[in-house]
């Protein structure tokens, strides 16, 4: 009886102790608790890192941080690349990694636009782009740009506002994914010419032919061109970006405005004084004077005395006379 206690006894402890063991959570993965077919080792797979939105950094901050050891920039240059290193000079960056959606592959960091004769466009802060946006601005700063300039001295800079820059739209918060986000876009405010003068885009006293004639260009090399009169967002500087629509749908809005006219002054009416009244009078006056005198013949001649009158002027002239002698 007694060896049949212990034996329960033992029993029901070893029973408690596989239960706790499966109730306690295990710090194996369920990839590695199964065993693998054949006896062969199966790595663990590394889990994916999320950035929350708030802690992500803009513009280039994501530039140099590949998502791994094995992402870095590819040996052989890509395609786009050996066409860009004809027309510009750019450094080709890893893999981008950022929040949510943001990142892009193909990243080039352009920093100078080559001309036809060699001479060179600074971008100025060089721009992080994927390469196939980075081509179009090279191609459009070489075959557009340059050539509306003819009447400037020569282009000497680029101004980026904005290339690769993790956010949404206009930097609303939750918003839609902005085209900079892919590292597709980039935002334009002035060209620096020889003499030092920055030629911007949206500047009103800056030649409107001219203006017209880069929004005409960029609105045929790129698929979204915002500006002045687009959203409220882009007064002060243009979009440009390569975002891919249905049916090659394209947006291009951009008011290229002119300077307010001048403002219109009034004159106040000025309240007639006693010498303006007196000077009608003093004009008809002189009008008179100067008319054509009459001629003798036609002067009127005062009216005849009645004789009574002439009567008692006679007797009275008698009765003077008597008294005076």
């Amino acid at each position: 009886m007694k060896w049949a206690v212990v034996i329960a006894v033992l029993f029901s402890a070893t029973a408690m102790a596989a239960a706790q063991d499966v109730s306690r959570p295990s710090a194996v993965p369920p990839a590695q608790r199964t065993r693998p077919a054949h006896g062969a080792a199966q790595a663990a797979q590394p889990l994916a890192v999320v950035i929350p939105q708030q802690f992500a950094p803009s513009q280039e901050a994501y530039a140099s941080m590949p998502e791994s050891a094995d992402a870095a920039a590819p040996a052989a240059p890509s395609a786009c690349q050996s066409r860009l290193a004809k027309i510009a000079a750019f450094q080709a960056l890893p893999l981008l990694v950022g929040a949510g959606e943001c990142g892009a592959t193909d990243v080039v960091l352009m920093d100078t636009v080559i001309l036809p004769d060699q001479s060179r466009v600074a971008v100025t802060p060089p721009a992080t782009l994927r390469c196939p946006m980075a081509e179009q601005v090279a191609l459009w700063v070489r075959i557009d740009v340059v050539p509306s300039l003819k009447d400037f001295p020569p282009l000497l800079g680029v101004d980026n506002f904005a290339s690769y820059d993790c956010r949404g739209r206009n930097n609303i918060r939750a918003a839609q994914l902005s085209e900079h986000g892919r590292a597709d876009a980039l935002d334009v405010r002035d060209f620096k010419v020889a003499d030092g003068r920055a030629l911007t885009l949206t500047d009103v006293n800056v030649a409107k032919d001219w203006r017209a004639a880069i929004r005409t260009s960029a609105c045929a090399r790129f698929s979204t061109v915002l500006g002045p009169g687009s959203d409220g967002f882009h007064e002060e500087h243009i979009h440009l970006d390569l975002a891919e629509r249905r049916n090659g749908y394209k947006v291009c809005q951009w008011d290229v405005r002119e300077p307010p006219p001048p403002p219109v002054v009034q004159a106040k009416e000025a309240t007639p004084s006693t010498s303006d009244a007196a000077a009608p009078v003093a004009d008809t006056a002189t009008d008179d004077e100067d008319a054509a005198p009459i001629p003798l013949d036609e002067v009127p001649l005062p009216r005849p005395r009645p004789r009574t009158a002439n009567a008692a002027d006679d007797g009275s002239m008698s009765s003077r006379k008597s008294r005076s002698n």
